[in-house]
């Protein structure tokens, strides 16, 4: 994954494990379920009573953002037709934003 400070300060606590990431043992995401054939773009912030929300309507300061790229394809002649096969997601193209919770 790439990690981008946007702010200096204290960032909340995250982990990733395969596609998933969890923030502060609070928040879990799913991002290979979120991938789609377009890039993706997911707000989290904290919500008036600081409590973890996805999108930015529903919060008040931001907490992270996480960019997943399009889905990928591999392309395979079967039978004279053209078959596309997604790509597992690689958390190595996901960009994690990180805001200062300060």
């Amino acid at each position: 994954m790439i990690i981008i400070e946007k702010n200096e300060g204290t960032k909340i606590p995250y982990s990733a494990n395969n596609t998933k990431v969890t923030f502060n043992d609070d928040l879990t995401l799913n991002l290979a379920s979120r991938e789609q054939d377009w890039p993706v773009h997911i707000d989290i912030c904290y919500d008036a009573d600081r409590a973890l929300v996805i999108g930015a309507a529903a919060g008040r300061a931001y907490v992270a953002e996480i960019d997943i790229p399009a889905r990928q394809y591999t392309e395979e002649e079967v039978d004279a037709e053209m078959q596309r096969t997604p790509i597992p997601l690689d958390m190595d193209t996901v960009t994690l934003t990180l805001w200062s919770i300060e």
